[in-house]
């Protein structure tokens, strides 16, 4: 189906836009939407791969008396960014939440993160999330690219995958 939608653009419309190489303005479209719908299902993975882990620390904790607990629940908080890391920093470049509302995370230049990328964006974005209580992505609503902070500060945007395979003719 994505396939067969063909993207025509105006060269001079593009550069008047200020738009840079690389992704339309199509590819933006209700962006801001899917990542919020897509964090949501990303947190409830997060949260089903945690319930086992919390047990077990649980288990841990109580068969040393406590002694574990200093050490293995800071290594919990690292469940989050290692799953953001290795999904945004793999082959698809999005997380399966990303992946169920079509969104895949670029670099400026349209290639796909590595993983010290996506780590340094995963990092920037609960740093500046909890920073902020959260107010810090509706900087989202303000730029033509749907871009938050963290997208800024990493070099990165995330794009509608859907119309990545479409055709693009430039008038």
């Amino acid at each position: 189906m994505a396939a067969s939608r063909l993207i025509v653009l105006s060269a001079a419309k593009s550069r008047q836009d200020g738009e840079k190489a690389g992704f339309p303005a199509v590819f933006f479209t209700g962006v801001v939407w899917r990542r919020v719908i897509a964090y949501g299902i990303d947190v409830s993975a997060i949260a089903t791969l945690m319930v086992p882990l919390w047990i077990l620390a649980l288990l841990l904790g109580l068969a040393s008396f406590g002694l574990l607990w200093p050490v293995v629940l800071p290594l919990m908080a690292l469940v989050p960014l290692a799953y953001h890391t290795m999904t945004i920093g793999g082959p698809r470049s999005a997380t399966p939440g990303m992946r169920a509302m079509n969104l895949a995370v670029r670099t400026w230049d349209g290639r796909r993160p590595g993983y010290v990328q996506a780590a340094i964006l995963t990092a920037t974005f609960y740093v500046s999330v909890a920073a902020t209580a959260w107010l810090i992505l509706l900087v989202a609503l303000f730029n033509r690219r749907r871009r938050c902070l963290h997208d800024m500060l990493c070099g990165t945007t995330v794009v509608r995958a859907d119309l990545e395979a479409a055709p693009v003719v430039i008038l």
